[in-house]
């Protein structure tokens, strides 16, 4: 039969997984799975402001989604693509980094001495603590959630922590190094400008800034292209033959991109967890030297050299969810027991019998890179309209305006966008914020049944 590529995808609240293969037509979308990993921890360290995910649960969900696969299919793969959250850090011991076993269906690993994975969602660098750092060498400004911040804060408030490990990437560079039992971990140019101190014009970390630092430089990866083969597996992985090419990791980011984006005119609207608005630089840009600390757009490295110009918002789903279990724990005060996944499909068939609110609600209660301290407001509040319809339809609307702030819609039509590709689970799933798209942009709007990362990581093998 025909050969197969998996791509993975180790998402913030999921893991997914794509069998892709090749038809006369070009690549198609032969099965695919998903698991939500469940895998929230807490972290008494840095709580409450810490975000950390079980490495055990999401390697747990990932080998579930595998199981679900066919076998035959899964025999057949000759390569693997792997994409994951951006910007966080896990840690591990380079020779035991996990426990391989026999499962079912051939060998699979469980992590062993491995840290929690520290999120891009994680807050414990406050904007004190990173103006108290160097300045980087790099067109990224430094932001908390990002590794290299992450692992100046261990150095600095727990430095026994580190002293247990000698390893260090994100969740996605861990799987890649366990596949391939990879020896020092080895990052792609786009996770590695996630991270902070990286500089994308000469492709190396800002060594010499950080050893000024006591930065522990021992926990950086190698970095290399994006699209490269770090390696080949070194078991027959759930069936998966053993030699099978394992690329290196990607940027989940630029994955969801990569399998829809086919014109330069195009401009691609994600919301997932997070949410993103994005449109390809011309042919031959660079980066500028510096960051700019107060801009909302920041400048992510694509493929063959390209950047993505990207407003990347960190209110998008999880506002949404946030907003549901407001919802839900009212109900609880009350005396009453609605499950959240019963309250979804409610507020948004109230939304859809409003089809306007006056109600204007600013939806950033996480913040945002550029301004961290600029949390969400609910204005123009009229009597008449606080229904869950009324409020539910201002929140999808302030979400997609908010991101419209950060790239502004003049702006796309200055540059010659045509269409907008949407893209994410938050979108797919919920029709008013579909709605509020479409009133916005004056561009046609254009969703993808297949846009997802695994999909895309797939295709860039």
């Amino acid at each position: 039969g025909p050969t197969c590529v998996l791509g993975i995808d180790l998402g913030t609240t999921s893991v997914k997984a794509a069998l892709v293969t090749g038809t006369e037509r070009g690549l198609a979308l032969a099965q695919s799975c998903s698991r939500e990993t469940q895998a929230h921890s807490d972290s008494p360290g840095a709580a409450p402001q810490g975000m950390e995910q079980d490495v055990q649960k999401i390697i747990r969900a990932l080998n579930e989604c595998l199981a679900a696969l066919p076998q035959q299919q899964l025999q057949q793969v000759t390569h693997i693509g792997i994409s994951g959250q951006m910007h966080g850090v896990v840690f591990w011991k380079s020779d035991k980094g996990c426990k391989w076993s026999e499962s079912g269906r051939g060998p699979a690993f469980e992590p062993d001495k491995v840290s929690h994975l520290v999120t891009w969602q994680d807050g414990r660098c406050s904007p004190t603590f990173l103006t108290s750092l160097p300045l980087p060498h790099s067109h990224v400004s430094l932001a908390t959630g990002f590794g290299c911040a992450t692992i100046f804060w261990y150095s600095k408030n727990s430095p026994d922590f580190l002293k247990a490990y000698d390893a260090a990437g994100t969740i996605q560079d861990y799987v890649v190094a366990m596949l391939c039992d990879l020896k020092k971990p080895l990052m792609s140019v786009q996770n590695a400008a996630s991270w902070g101190y990286f500089n994308c014009r000469n492709k190396s970390w800002n060594t010499d800034i950080l050893k000024k630092s006591s930065f522990p430089v021992h926990l950086l990866p190698e970095v290399g292209d994006p699209g490269s083969i770090a390696g080949r597996t070194t078991c027959a992985w759930h069936g998966i033959p053993k030699g099978a090419k394992v690329g290196i990791a990607l940027g989940d980011f630029q994955c969801s991109v990569f399998s829809c984006l086919t014109e330069r005119t195009d401009a691609v609207l994600n919301i997932s967890t997070s949410a993103q608005l994005t449109i390809s630089m011309p042919l031959g840009f660079q980066p500028p030297e510096a960051p700019d600390p107060s801009s909302a757009v920041t400048y992510f490295p694509y493929f063959n050299g390209d950047y993505l110009a990207v407003a990347a918002s960190l209110n998008g789903g999880n506002v949404l969810a946030t907003f549901v279990g407001m919802v839900a724990q009212w109900a609880q005060e009350l005396g009453f027991q609605v499950h959240e996944s019963a309250i979804y499909p409610r507020i948004i068939q109230a939304a859809l019998a409003q089809k306007h609110s006056k109600l204007s609600v600013h939806p950033t209660i996480f913040g945002e890179r550029h301004l961290p301290e600029l949390l969400a407001s609910v204005s123009s509040i009229g009597a008449s309209e606080l229904s869950l319809g009324h409020v539910t339809r201002a929140l999808c609307r302030g979400l997609v305006e908010n991101l419209c702030s950060m790239l502004p819609v003049q702006h796309l039509e200055e540059v010659g966008v045509r269409r907008v590709l949407g893209s994410g689970s938050a979108l797919a799933r919920n029709e008013v914020l579909r709605q509020e798209v479409e009133r916005i942009f004056p561009f046609p709007v254009v969703y993808g049944k297949d846009v997802d990362a695994a999909v895309g990581a797939a295709m860039v093998m």
